[in-house]
């Protein structure tokens, strides 16, 4: 059934309860476009200040972003395949959140996106990049490239005052469908999906804003070098900043979309056709897509007056986890009116940073090397669990807890990283109580 304004946002009244403390002074982490809820459907909002075009738009936008796709031939849409990871846009982002670390046949089908260096890079990969992820479905009647079985290495430490801890590392064994199997040595890259609210907030930030956090030289030498990944956009044909994906290796949500429906579903579009110029979809199928990842509104942040929670976030800027993690930012201009001239909280630079060895997938993207990723937002990050009914972060999943996202940071992040360590248990759960927070 289409959902209507006041079903669309019902629940929210409700959600303030939920806030505490005054609504007027709650922090507007997305501008205007922030909702106050923080129930499981936080993510499932149209921003808050759409104007009445945008939101009758926003409504048939979700019904692109959810719609199923089949094989040909069907009078609904057609297109899937013949090889796919999943079958519709939400599938992959359960509630609009983040996708698990999840292969194979299972009821979620598969999230966990495996790429390997392809002589011919899919509609996702970049010159001396990864390619298109490998397809563990297929139509009947196909064969799936490859069978993929995810396992875990699991490691142990503690803090410096006696408190254990536990990481876990994937691992990926790849059989082509010839029986070949993926060589040990073989360069490969695991990503998730990633939450989409507040995307069209990050698209609407200036080039001039991104240029100027940028410190490639790290000229004030502080150890953050964060750099623009530059890449080429397939509608302008041209380079441009990219600023979507763990290596900022999209350029827009539009081209974002597009990439998605050809390399997840491969459903062909008209910036990815077939080889033969053939198409699935049309260019406005596309462009729904992408307005709905646009126009998400972003959750309003909780317990922001609560004493632990102010001294969670003082510690964060202490140990230098803000350096990357910019809070506070102010979009430009854009073709959705309600994104223009906000001032947002997303606590990202957009920038790409090294992380270090222990977080490297050793895959170009780009600009970006081996080591480098992009800073994550981290607003409505505290609403994984409520959203998700399950935790995965960092960009293959593998840290189940914000704790351990934290404790694998290393490279520019290793100061912040043996800061958050250093801290007594009392200071280390206040971090984490302000990253709940958001």
């Amino acid at each position: 059934m289409r959902r209507t304004r006041s079903t669309k946002t019902a629940g929210v009244t409700g959600a303030l309860l939920l806030l505490g403390g005054c609504v007027d002074s709650a922090p507007l982490a997305g501008g205007d476009t922030t909702v106050l809820d923080r129930s499981s459907n936080a993510f499932d909002n149209p921003a808050s200040n759409l104007n009445d075009e945008e939101f009758e738009r926003h409504l048939e936008a979700e019904l692109a972003f959810e719609a199923t796709f089949v094989s040909r031939p069907s009078d609904v849409n057609p297109g899937l395949g013949p090889l796919y990871l999943n079958t519709s846009c939400a599938a992959c982002h359960p509630g609009n959140g983040r996708g698990l670390p999840v292969v194979g046949h299972g009821p979620l089908e598969s999230h966990l996106t495996v790429r390997i260096e392809r002589d011919v890079p899919g509609p996702q990969g970049s010159p001396g990049g990864p390619g298109a992820p490998l397809r563990d479905h297929a139509l009947p009647g196909w064969e799936a490239e490859a069978t993929i079985d995810l396992t875990w290495v699991e490691e142990a430490g503690s803090y410096p005052d006696g408190t254990s801890w536990s990481l876990r590392e994937p691992r990926v064994h790849v059989v082509f469908a010839d029986g070949g199997e993926l060589a040990d040595d073989a360069m490969r890259t695991l990503r998730i999906p990633s939450p989409i609210v507040g995307l069209g907030l990050l698209e609407a930030i200036s080039d001039e804003t991104l240029q100027g956090l940028a410190d490639p030289d790290d000229k004030d030498g502080d150890g953050i070098s964060g750099r623009l990944n530059i890449v080429f956009d397939e509608t302008l044909q041209r380079n441009v900043i990219g600023r979507e994906g763990w290596k900022a290796q999209e350029p827009s949500l539009f081209q974002n979309s597009a990439s998605g429906f050809a390399a997840t579903m491969g459903i062909s579009n008209p910036v990815f056709p077939d080889e033969d110029g053939g198409v699935d979809i049309d260019e406005e199928t596309v462009e729904l897509a992408a307005f709905y990842m646009q126009t998400l509104a972003v959750p309003a942040r909780a317990d922001w007056d609560d004493p632990t929670v102010q001294r969670g976030e003082e510690l964060f800027d202490e140990i230098g986890c803000s350096s990357c993690h910019v809070a506070e930012l102010q979009t430009g201009d854009h073709e959705v009116e309600a994104l223009r001239d906000q001032v947002i909280q997303p606590y990202t630079d957009l920038l790409l940073h090294d992380m270090g060895p222990r977080l490297a997938d050793n895959a170009p993207d780009f600009g970006a090397t081996g080591t480098e990723w992009r800073t994550r937002p981290l607003w409505g990050i505290g609403l994984t669990e409520t959203v998700l009914g399950a935790a995965a972060y960092l960009h293959d999943g593998r840290a189940r807890t914000r704790e351990e996202a934290i404790l694998w940071h290393g490279g520019e992040a290793a100061g912040a990283q043996s800061g958050f360590q250093g801290l007594p248990a009392e200071d280390r759960a206040a971090l984490l109580r302000f990253l709940g927070s958001l």
